[in-house]
């Protein structure tokens, strides 16, 4: 069969709609119907040589197809996008944990020998936000006693390790 630009300029104006309407039913996309339209009618210029008749059917048949394929591909794609995603997450919870052990050991370091209250105050004061005053109100202790023991403790840390 010889398509000549008139003839598929009057296939596309006869079966453009019916073909739009079956993409638009199976993708419930705007854009990506149009585009499986457009698809359908390359497909047809593509086996123009094939066809022996051009009929409803087979712009249903080609257009469904083509729409399956979307959806199909479409879902491998996001299935990829998440695995790589669950990759990504993995790698970065992994890296969190080592950094987490890292502090972890650095905190037992820096208190080693030091009074168990120490390490309290100082989180409650630099790792919760908690102002002197709501850490002095939590420990049950003097406003300028926490003053005190967060001097002596940053003069302990900046010894031990030649601040």
């Amino acid at each position: 069969m010889e398509l000549s630009s008139t003839d598929f300029d009057s296939l596309y104006r006869q079966f453009g709609p019916m073909v739009l309407r079956r993409c638009r039913f199976l993708l419930k996309d705007e854009e990506k119907a149009v585009d499986a339209m457009q698809d359908t009618f390359v497909r047809v210029l593509e086996n123009k040589d094939r066809v022996t008749e051009v009929c409803s059917s087979y712009f249903f048949t080609i257009a469904t197809r083509i729409c399956l394929n979307k959806i199909r591909s479409d879902k491998y794609r996001m299935a990829a996008s998440i695995e790589g995603l669950e990759g990504i997450i993995q790698d970065n919870a992994s890296s969190m944990q080592e950094e987490i052990t890292n502090v972890s050991m650095y905190l037992d370091f820096i208190f080693s020998g030091r009074d168990e209250k120490d390490r309290e105050i100082a989180v409650l004061h630099y790792v919760d936000g908690y102002t002197i005053e709501e850490t002095a109100k939590k420990t049950g202790m003097s406003v300028s006693g926490i003053k005190k023991r967060l001097t002596n403790l940053k003069k302990y840390a900046g010894e031990k390790h030649g601040i």
